[in-house]
């Protein structure tokens, strides 16, 4: 489904993130500071480990993540969608698989090991930090950027080995991070009924009913797309992703919105009616207080729950395969139904439109496209523009 939010304005963002990127690939970064510094933090008694994990993934577990959360590019160079690093005192390694062979390789200079995941003998990093650190060893790591289920099971299998996972409280990388950019504060907007097609109060209602179907007292939602469905909410903050960094705890007589205010426009305050609102920081103190207060409480918690935040539940926490939220959210309502096939018609339409253009150019110049990858990638987000209700790209078009 659409909404009518205009970003034309991004166009040459986006434009000049490709040119970056393109230059980045060209020219690797100078590493050596960063690792030097990063080093010295790991080795400093107040966190004394070894190695420490640098994943892709935000506080969320999001896929795609803000500038501010590009650690592992921060620190390795290398900007790929997927990968993880894991410095100790005398390696640096980057584990990625073969969409980013060529990539990292031209991104990262010679400091980093490319850990060519997929290939006869290559670990994965589980497997790295499992098998290959040695007994006694300590492993740090972020526990806001690892999913609780994923921090469960190294844990099990790192112990057998002798090694242990800790849990560093301060990220390390955002400690040697100059000019680190500040989180996003750009405003979130309503979407409306025309789009959503049901209420807050509505689906509130539905989740609840799964909550008690399921034994449970509440739920903590921490993916950011089921955050932004139940609040008919989107936002900016992630580059084509219409979502916002938010946490939602929903319990039988409340939903709290933990979000940092300053994104919230009068009109949003006044959708949000009857939602209480907290720091988007203070999640973790309210749930631990909630958890404290009442030793039977049971909140359910989807995969994107970080090993942060299932510390601060404690027992009160019940882990779930998937989470109810994205249950319902995909059952689509027929509001959501028609706005789907009807995008994917004016996006037929653009590609049409794309195509009849190639061709022309094409017979023009009697066969001999004068036109850059990116010259025709640029053409088919203009089209796609032109249609109306158009938000913009879902991601850079792969054009070859």
């Amino acid at each position: 489904t659409v909404t009518v939010f205009d970003r034309s304005h991004q166009t040459a963002k986006y434009t000049k993130d490709i040119k970056d990127n393109q230059d980045a690939m060209a020219s690797p970064v100078n590493t050596s500071s960063r690792l030097q510094r990063l080093r010295e933090l790991m080795a400093n008694a107040k966190y004394n480990v070894s190695a420490y994990v640098v994943p892709s993934e935000d506080a969320h577990q999001s896929e795609y993540v803000a500038t501010c959360d590009e650690r592992r590019t921060y620190i390795s160079g290398f900007d790929g969608s997927a990968g993880c690093a894991i410095v100790t005192a005398d390696k640096a390694l980057m584990f990625t698989d073969g969409r980013y062979f060529l990539q990292a390789r031209q991104q990262m200079d010679s400091n980093w090991t490319l850990m060519k995941q997929g290939m006869s003998g290559v670990p994965t990093w589980q497997e790295y930090v499992t098998s290959h650190m040695g007994s006694g060893v300590r492993v740090g790591i972020d526990p806001t950027l690892v999913s609780a289920s994923a921090a469960s099971e190294l844990q099990k299998n790192m112990s057998a080995n002798g090694v242990e996972l800790v849990p560093l409280q301060e990220n390390l990388v955002d400690a040697v991070w100059d000019n680190r950019p500040e989180r996003p504060l750009d405003p979130v907007f309503v979407h409306d009924m025309e789009y959503a097609g049901d209420t807050i109060e509505n689906k509130a209602a539905r989740v609840r009913i799964s909550v008690s179907a399921m034994q449970g007292d509440g739920v903590v939602v921490a993916a950011l797309d089921e955050v932004a469905w139940l609040l008919n909410l989107r936002g900016t903050d992630i580059t084509f992703n219409p979502v916002f960094y938010a946490y939602v705890v929903l319990t039988a007589d409340k939903v709290t919105l933990f979000i940092d205010e300053r994104k919230l426009t009068d009109a949003v305050r006044a959708h949000l009616q009857g939602v209480e609102i907290q720091p988007y920081d203070a999640v973790f103190s309210n749930v631990r207080a909630m958890a404290e207060a009442n030793r039977k409480l049971r909140l359910l918690a989807g995969p994107s729950t970080s090993w942060a935040l299932a510390q601060a539940l404690g027992d009160s926490v019940e882990f779930v395969q998937c989470s109810p939220v994205n249950t319902l959210k995909a059952l689509k309502n027929p509001v959501e139904l028609d706005g789907m096939r009807n995008c994917h018609v004016r996006d037929g339409a653009a590609m049409a439109n794309f195509f009849g253009w190639l061709e022309n150019e094409l017979y023009n110049n009697n066969g001999n496209l004068r036109l850059s990858e990116s010259d025709v990638a640029d053409k088919l987000e203009a089209l796609r523009r032109e249609q109306p209700l158009c938000v913009g790209l879902s991601f850079d078009t792969i054009s070859s």
